[in-house]
């Protein structure tokens, strides 16, 4: 142990033997946090000589587990490790020894949301609801909902009433959310299910209503230590409270600065508040980073600095000097992608491999002229989580329409005939399939020649047919977007998305009229439907290159947890990110931590890009705050922005920070405080006087001060 201490820093020796009571790890951006939980289970057990099976390590992710599990054992040489799992795992652990205090067998079934989905389409068939009533997506937030704030209890319908009870809930419902809710319980109480929530309802409730098997437990559990704390929420604090409740030994480690998903019930309040709610507590500040060189950190601290709600604090590099972070203002989506993919290819012929490059983004339609530009370029590149753009279902069908609209072949035919629903099933496609095998015709062709035969009675063949007709002849003048955007509302598909609740689908398809557009635009008056369907044939023919050596591009939220040697964080504009959906300060903080996150990915290069213009609905494209929220002598700009283009995007985004919900009071003029006059520019407040209502304020482009009137509008900097 005596070696594995000395390889820690000050900080971490620190956390690793600080064994007993309350202890709050503050741990920035790569700071060893890892490092420093599993060294602390190690000295727990081969110092202290604590047994493995009374230390609880909660991480939040199974990955995560896995990892930590592996480190102790290489620690310990023990392969009992305890209980390193995360909540939900523990939980699962908790009810197989004790789920008789509620009745439930030991192999109770645990559901996902397919599992969840599959009991929905019982419900939806049994009582003749559709998708218009409730999305699949929505039934299950509302269980969510109502189990969590609405019906807390609930589970003591399923502990209590019969199945035969719970059946005549169901049927006795009228509202259809009343009927899935019920529905649901009266499913899960069927097959013994719980799902993620229940693991811990359940476990609490057992907790509270029988003290002997909660002591059991926190008796058993003589240290708990809790990873990633900031994305702690309700029910996982009330189980942390109960479980550390007997030994009062509770070490967490967090970084309020990397709180992205309050969407999800986490809330950063319970690792800043923690020192109040569990006290006497210690204190321990992690801030050496290995991971980043000093010029990404600079980036870093700086950015995360506009926060108000957080602890401060500055990442401290350990790395040596690294090259400069590039900033590149593009005059649209496309000059942005070719910038990033000469960067990369300039890298790769340096001798960096692709794999150790990685593309950044808040939302995945942001890849689309990235993937267009990669592909020409032919620059291998995978989607990590998720689908290429021009693979996805969603773009795949919109252009099969395009096709089916062109061409009436047989695979657009196929992909679109009964999307959205038109009931046109198995039975009445083989039918088409025979008759135009038969006929040795299309299926289109078929489909006319047959719209009249009773096997198509009560189906929506005509409207399909109808659809191409129209739009294969007397559109010939019509640009082609306007024909995308016309199909999609016509053949009811854009409307199937919006009754699902799909969001992200629509924004791609939303992207891809934003491609076609910008086609037509390079293209001029001579661009047909047939030009822009070879076109697009390019890109959904990919070619696959080798399988080891490619960049990797994915949202942020999926990179938290990972690093990569260089990052290139794309589509940093306002709307994109920050994402327009956001409404009020503490969610404007929200997504500044997710820059922050994006930021400190990258371990020895680091690329910011936006790009300008316009977008489909005709609005501009500013440079994301973020951008600004930066100290501009720590980026190296490729082209330095246009002054009028900055000027233009502050006064947008001081406006937008007006309308945002709960924003904080302005802070009192006072000297010293930097400003910007709508005339005089930027400058620093060198007096203030209330009796005479004045200021005076040093402008930086005037040799003399000025005094102004305190009912100016000042903005603050």
């Amino acid at each position: 142990m005596e070696e594995l201490l000395e390889r820690l820093n000050a900080a971490q020796r620190e956390a690793v033997t600080s064994t007993e009571g309350y202890v709050r790890v503050i741990a920035g951006a790569g700071s060893g946090k890892t490092r420093a939980l599993s060294s602390r289970f190690a000295y727990l057990v081969r110092e202290a000589g604590i047994l493995p099976g009374h230390i609880l390590c909660v991480t939040f992710t199974n990955k995560s587990a896995n990892e930590m599990r592996q480190r102790i054992h290489n620690l310990t040489g023990d392969q009992d490790t305890g209980y390193i799992c995360t909540f939900h795992s523990f939980c699962v652990s908790v009810l197989q020894e004790d789920s008789h205090a509620v009745q439930y067998p030991k192999n109770f079934l645990v559901l996902d949301n397919s599992d969840i989905d599959d009991m929905l389409k019982i419900l939806y068939e049994e009582r003749g609801l559709t998708l218009r009533h409730m999305t699949f997506r929505k039934a299950r937030d509302m269980f969510e909902i109502r189990k969590l704030f609405e019906e807390p209890e609930y589970y003591l319908d399923l502990i209590s009433m019969s199945l035969e009870q719970l059946r005549d809930k169901y049927w006795q419902a009228v509202k259809p959310a009343d009927i899935l809710f019920y529905g649901y319980l009266y499913q899960q109480k069927k097959c013994f299910g719980l799902d993620y929530n229940d693991l811990i309802q359940f476990s609490l409730y057992i907790f509270e209503q029988y003290p002997d098997i909660r002591l059991k437990w926190q008796k058993r559990l003589e240290y708990i230590m809790i990873d990633e704390f900031q994305d702690i929420d309700a029910l996982q604090y009330q189980l942390m409270s109960v479980l550390s409740g007997y030994h009062h030994n509770l070490f967490i480690v967090g970084d309020p600065d990397q709180t992205i998903y309050t969407w999800r019930g986490a809330n950063v309040r319970y690792l800043l508040d923690f020192h109040r709610n569990f006290s006497p507590s210690q204190d321990i500040l992690m801030v050496e980073n290995y991971r980043s060189t000093p010029q990404i950190l600079a980036v870093a601290n700086s950015l995360i600095a506009k926060n108000q709600n957080r602890i401060p604090k500055e990442l401290s590099p350990v790395r040596p000097d690294g090259p400069p972070v590039l900033c590149f203002y593009g005059d649209n989506a496309q000059k942005e992608a070719e910038w990033i993919a000469e960067q990369m290819q300039a890298l790769h012929q340096s001798g960096v491999p692709y794999r150790e490059m990685t593309v950044l983004y808040r939302a995945h339609y942001v890849t689309r002229t990235l993937e267009e530009v990669f592909l020409r370029k032919e620059l291998p590149y995978t989607i990590y989580s998720g689908v290429q753009f021009f693979g996805r279902k969603e773009i795949k069908d919109a252009l099969a329409y395009l096709r089916l609209i062109a061409c009436q072949d047989d695979l657009s035919f196929l992909r679109v005939a009964n999307v959205p629903k038109r009931n046109l099933g198995e039975r009445r496609m083989k039918f088409l399939q025979e008759f135009a095998e038969q006929n040795h015709c299309s299926l289109y062709q078929a489909a006319r020649q047959s719209r009249e035969n009773p096997v198509f009675q009560g189906s929506r063949l005509d409207r399909l047919l109808e659809l191409v007709e129209r739009f294969s002849s007397g559109q010939e003048d019509k640009p082609v977007s306007e024909v995308l955007a016309e199909v999609l509302d016509a053949s009811g598909y854009e409307e199937m998305l919006r009754t699902e609740g799909s969001q992200e689908r629509l924004d791609n398809l939303a992207e891809l009229k934003q491609s076609v557009y910008e086609f037509e635009i390079s293209c001029g008056e001579e661009t047909t439907l047939e030009h822009y369907l070879s076109h697009v044939a390019l890109f959904t023919n990919r070619d696959t290159a080798e399988a080891g050596d490619r960049v990797k591009l994915m949202t942020v939220h999926a990179a938290k947890g990972l690093e990569f040697p260089y990052v290139f964080l794309c589509g940093m504009s306002e709307g994109i990110f920050p994402s327009r959906k956001i409404r009020t300060w503490d969610g404007m903080e929200e997504e500044r931590r997710l820059a922050f996150v994006a930021v400190t990915r990258a371990e020895r290069g680091l690329y910011l890009s936006q790009a300008g213009g316009r977008d489909f609905d005709g609005s501009p494209r500013y440079p994301s705050r973020f951008l600004l929220d930066i100290d501009q002598s720590l980026l190296t700009f490729v082209h330095p922005p246009r002054e009028e283009l900055i000027a233009e995007a502050r006064q947008y985004i001081a406006a937008s920070k007006r309308r945002l919900a709960g924003a904080p009071a302005p802070a009192p003029l006072e000297p010293g405080r930097r400003v910007r006059h709508k005339i005089f520019g930027e400058g620093r407040v060198l007096e203030v006087d209330p009796e005479e209502g004045a200021c005076t304020i040093q402008f930086d482009g005037m040799e003399t001060p000025r005094q102004l009137s305190l009912a100016v509008k000042l903005e603050y900097l």
